[in-house]
């Protein structure tokens, strides 16, 4: 900022440099900086090791604890502070998660962490607080992703507040990405990588390690196809090579599921492998299972139990020996999600930037972390060596000329003295009691790390023993600077080596595939045999229908009037139409409907059509009568003559037009000559059917009766020269006009 004086008040002002920048452009900007990096920091793995930042760090942490798999357990708060105070300042809940995940064996074929306490299950209960629950390390992780830590094979970086170091990434020496998967959702792109068998991975890295042109396709004769915790059957097993080689797309799991044979003949069918999209959402499954039941579409279910533990997953559902246990089955796979999909997505950050991996790319680059880490390695172990070397023959030399040595040191005043004689052969101010002893200290010429060394030798040295040791010694760093040099000279030898560790783990961790890969047949439903026939709809006072099929109406047919309001024939197949008061008809499928017994109770009218609670059924019809008219009568006297096929659609509901404030009150399946209406102040009116017009639904109508005040029809009927109302029944000797105020009724 430039200062400028005001002259006039003598007081300091500030001129501010002022930014014009567009919006759009500032926004971009840093909606990219956020996006890139929730990508690298927090959501993608990096191909090298296959971890997060934040799985990264509770290793470190953990490993900064001292927290060996063969030493104690600690807190599992302990950790999450360690990690959040010192490496990743996110919140708590969040790396407590991430570590849950690393410790359950139903996720992991081989957990990152040992867990002591509840860690969840996988039927989806949540672990227990991290105040509760205890970690260390697991075995295979100190020796796949942090051994040689020590031997400076990868780089270390600042932590968040300077104040720490924490490793770049974790020094992986099998393909981790491979063997534990990956979740992970970032700003636009996700990555979702399943697990494999350890034994199957290396065997893969060991082919392309000494085949670097070998074809991608030839790896899929060493890595099957994932290898899920849970187990299950892959069934698209033709489609995963594509997958591997696009880095993208759906892995087809089933649930392995076997029929047994249970009390009194029954069938069981046994699920004991679920696909892993299935974790946590057993009770989900058992739901639907049950549901299915109720819908009748698994009708001869008896039982359904969870008898999952320890030992495994038992889920067991017991069905009537008679049962198509293999329909059964597929309905499962269907409709139960016991056959699910995995959306496989390898993407990977490789040098701080995402990429869509294949299978190729991905050992390759393994392989190319794995070669500079060895490399690194045997460097720092080579100079390690070649310093003990160079110690070990100083301290033979000193041996040698022990006595000359000895007169340095007690002759010099100050160390620095000695250092300077030892190093250069610089004798002026030392006391020699022997000018042997001051010719041979004229010709040290020993290094700075000799000199330290012959320094801090202890007299033991000159022991026989001593010495012998480190003659032995100095051959042992001799040879290994020869071994590690070779190696470090030689791609042949580092290639051998890195097979040879690779091998060495495979052997030690490796364990049975524990998923079938196979290309399975799709999944078929047979549709139920289906016979047309004739039912009966019957529904009862208070709006409840069922069905009845022919025996039961022939046996019942004198009670049905007495029981129930409507009864209706209808084909299994067919429809029926229910007209409210309102104005609308609502179709029914009769399928939908179910068959019951005489006493038994139906379902409500509401369960099976759109018909809604508020709505009055003034009338129901079946559509066996399609070719039959229906006359409709209305409050205010309106009555139209329409086709009942004017209401077949394949909308649900079908309005029927009505005058402002109308209720409609009958509508009468025109079987008869004469309709009869009766009005309120028991009014009434009769004429021929046949005056009235056919017309459409959507018409308003002609008027049939005439009224005085507030009357209005409240009963309509047909019949040929008698009807009956309020108990009684009235002959008609003539018929009357439509559109009069009708008769007065004795």
């Amino acid at each position: 900022m430039a200062k400028k004086k005001n002259t006039i008040e003598e007081t300091e002002v500030f001129e501010e440099d002022i930014i014009t920048t567009d919006y759009c452009d500032e926004l971009s900007s840093s909606y990219l900086d956020y996006a890139v990096s929730v990508i690298t920091d927090r959501a993608l793995p990096d191909v090298r090791d296959g971890l997060k930042p934040v799985h990264r760090r509770i290793l470190w942490a953990m490993k900064s604890l001292g927290l060996s798999h063969s030493g104690d357990y600690k807190k599992s708060a302990r950790v999450v502070g360690e990690t959040m105070g010192k490496y990743h300042p996110h919140g708590d809940s969040s790396i407590y998660d991430a570590m849950v995940h690393m410790a359950q064996d139903f996720c992991y074929l081989h957990p990152l962490v040992d867990g002591h306490g509840n860690f969840g299950s996988v039927e989806g209960d949540d672990a227990a607080a991290s105040r509760y629950t205890e970690v260390r390390l697991s075995e295979i992780t100190e020796e796949i992703l942090l051994s040689d830590l020590d031997k400076e094979v990868v780089d270390f970086m600042p932590n968040f507040d300077n104040k720490e170091k924490e490793p770049v990434v974790l020094p992986a020496t099998v393909p981790h990405i491979l063997l534990t998967g990956t979740d992970g959702i970032a700003v636009g792109m996700s990555s979702k990588i399943p697990t494999h068998n350890l034994g199957e991975v290396i065997d893969a890295a060991v082919a392309l390690l000494e085949k670097p042109k070998m074809k991608p396709e030839a790896l899929f004769d060493y890595i099957k196809g994932p290898d899920f915790a849970t187990g299950g059957i892959v069934v698209n097993k033709s489609e995963l090579p594509a997958i591997y080689e696009s880095g993208v797309g759906k892995i087809r799991i089933r649930a392995k599921v076997t029929v047994e044979k249970g009390e009194k003949g029954r069938q069981l069918i046994v699920v004991s492998e679920i696909p892993q999209p299935m974790i946590g959402a057993i009770d989900k499954f058992m739901d639907t299972v049950a549901d299915l039941a109720r819908k009748k579409e698994l009708q001869d279910i008896v039982d359904i139990k969870n008898l999952s533990g320890k030992d495994g997953i038992r889920i067991v559902i017991e069905v009537k020996r008679e049962t198509d246990v293999e329909q059964y089955i597929n309905i499962l796979y269907k409709k139960a999600k016991l056959e699910d999909t995995f959306g496989y997505n390898a993407m990977l950050l490789s040098g701080g930037m995402p990429y869509q991996m294949s299978l190729h790319r991905i050992l390759s680059e393994y392989l190319e972390f794995y070669r500079e880490t060895m490399t690194r390695k045997y460097k720092t172990l080579l100079e390690r060596e070649k310093r003990t070397h160079e110690i070990k023959s100083g301290l033979v030399t000193a041996v040698d000329c022990i006595d000359a040595i000895i007169e340095v040191l007690r002759g010099s005043t100050v160390v620095a003295m000695a250092k300077k004689c030892l190093m250069k052969g610089v004798t002026e101010g030392i006391r020699f009691k022997t000018k042997t002893a001051e010719k041979i200290a004229s010709k040290f010429a020993f290094t700075e790390l000799q000199a330290d060394a012959i320094l801090d030798m202890k007299l033991q040295k000159l022991i026989g023993l001593e010495m012998e040791l480190l003659l032995k010694e100095l051959d042992r760093a001799q040879k290994n600077i020869d071994a590690y040099t070779a190696l470090l000279g030689s791609k042949t030898r580092m290639n051998h080596k890195m097979k040879s560790e690779l091998l060495a783990i495979k052997e030690k961790y490796r364990k049975p595939r524990r998923t079938v890969i196979t290309d399975g047949a799709p999944i078929e439903i047979k549709k139920p045999e289906f016979r047309e026939e004739t039912v009966y709809a019957v529904v009862d006072k208070l709006g409840y229908i069922k069905l009845f099929d022919e025996p039961t109406y022939n046996r019942n047919y004198r009670n049905i009037p007495k029981d129930y309001t409507y009864c209706l024939e209808v084909k299994n197949t067919g429809r029926l139409f229910l007209f409210t008061a309102e104005g609308k008809c609502h179709q029914v499928k009769v399928m939908a409907v179910p068959m019951g017994k005489y006493n038994e109770k139906g379902v409500p009218l509401e369960k099976v059509s759109a018909l809604t609670l508020n709505e009055k059924v003034v009338s129901i019809q079946s559509d066996l009568h399609e070719k039959r008219t229906l006359l409709l009568v209305s409050e205010r006297g309106y009555v139209k003559r329409v086709a009942l096929s004017d209401f077949f659609s394949q909308r649900k509901t079908v309005e029927i037009k009505l005058a402002q404030g109308d209720l409609l009150v009958k509508a009468l399946l025109v079987e008869q000559k004469y309709a009869y209406l009766v009005s309120r102040d028991r009014h009434a009116v009769s004429f021929d059917v046949n005056s009235i017009s056919l017309s459409k639904r959507t018409a308003l109508g002609v008027i049939g009766m005439k009224f005085d005040g507030d009357d209005c029809v409240t009963y309509a009927t047909l019949s040929d020269q008698r009807f009956e109302f309020d108990g009684v029944t009235y002959e008609i000797a003539s018929t009357g006009k439509r559109g009069t105020k009708g008769k007065v009724l004795a």
